[in-house]
């Protein structure tokens, strides 16, 4: 497996912002990266796939779900096959910064829409840091 040079970099966010979005076309190693730091984590990560309808059915009712698992990296590969979380996603890491958690809540993936990932960097602005990854 190739060392990503981009995870320090995403590591680093991890610890500044509550939410990291990764960005990059298919094939340049997301998944893998996001599997290696959540895998660092042991327990105290998750790592969701939406392609996978087990997981998707996990998210049925994504705000008790997510805020279950406070304490841990929730990965959320495929992100853009449910634009409907960023606006949960913006409430829970707001509950979370109030109640004294700042950082490493969430590591979101996507890449088959581009210009939606951008979108999510727009609506939890404050709240979300980003890292793109190249081929």
């Amino acid at each position: 497996m190739i060392t990503r040079r981009r995870q320090a970099l995403v590591e680093d966010r991890l610890r500044t912002a509550p939410c990291v979005v990764l960005l990059g076309p298919r094939q340049v190693g997301k998944t893998t990266l996001a599997r290696r730091i959540a895998a660092g984590r042991g327990r105290a990560a998750l790592y969701l796939d939406l392609e996978r309808p087990a997981d998707r059915r996990r998210l049925e009712d994504a705000d008790a779900f997510l805020r279950a698992q406070a304490g841990k990296l929730v990965v959320i590969d495929e992100i853009h096959r449910a634009p409907g979380l960023f606006e949960i996603l913006r409430g829970v890491i707001d509950d979370r910064r109030a109640a004294g958690s700042r950082a490493g809540h969430f590591l979101l993936l996507g890449s088959a829409a581009l210009e939606l990932m951008r979108q999510a960097t727009e609506s939890l602005a404050g709240r979300v840091a980003d890292v793109e990854l190249a081929p």
